[in-house]
């Protein structure tokens, strides 16, 4: 079986669908994903980087996330499986983690989404994602009513405890 080669086919552009700048748009969809005061979380990095927080909505949530062609179910997905794969994203993962369960992904799929990852990122990357999860999955258990129980007395002993106290290379 020969080919031809690479640099002989002709190359022409598919049509793309130019991707939306919309504001509003990136705002009304990280309150759907984030709750309403998201946008104020990024209030601290505003006088560090003044612009870089209403960019950052504008052009993710305003632009790339308006994009046809994947629901957004599957971006999560996709959010889950890079973040977990760069490592060292902690807060963002932790982000999208919640983001995934407020748009009705199970705890069980965000967990199978990482899980699958070990094998192509590597177990120390597979393992930080799985402890920035549980870790999630417990402040999110602990955020609605705290009903009384063994599991909320131990969730809410250390709401500010880091994410991730050990290395994934301690366990590897």
């Amino acid at each position: 079986m020969t080919s031809a080669p690479l640099t002989n086919a002709p190359l022409t552009a598919a049509p793309l669908t130019p991707a939306p700048l919309d504001r509003e748009a990136g705002y009304a969809l990280l309150a759907e994903l984030a709750g309403p005061g998201a946008a104020a979380t990024l209030g601290g990095l505003d006088a560090l980087a003044p612009g870089f927080p209403d960019w950052i909505v504008t052009s993710l949530f305003g632009g790339t996330y308006q994009r046809p062609g994947l629901a957004l179910r599957d971006r999560q997905i996709a959010n889950l499986a890079a973040l977990t794969a760069l490592g060292g994203v902690d807060p963002q993962l932790a982000d999208h983690v919640r983001y995934s369960l407020r748009i009705g992904m199970t705890r069980e799929e965000v967990t199978e989404v990482i899980l699958h990852l070990a094998p192509y990122v590597g177990l120390p990357k597979a393992l930080a994602g799985l402890r920035v999860a549980t870790a999630t999955f417990a402040e999110a258990a602990a955020d609605p009513a705290p009903a009384p129980g063994p599991e909320t007395s131990e969730t809410s002993e250390t709401p500010d405890a880091p994410e991730t106290p050990e290395t994934p290379e301690d366990e590897a």
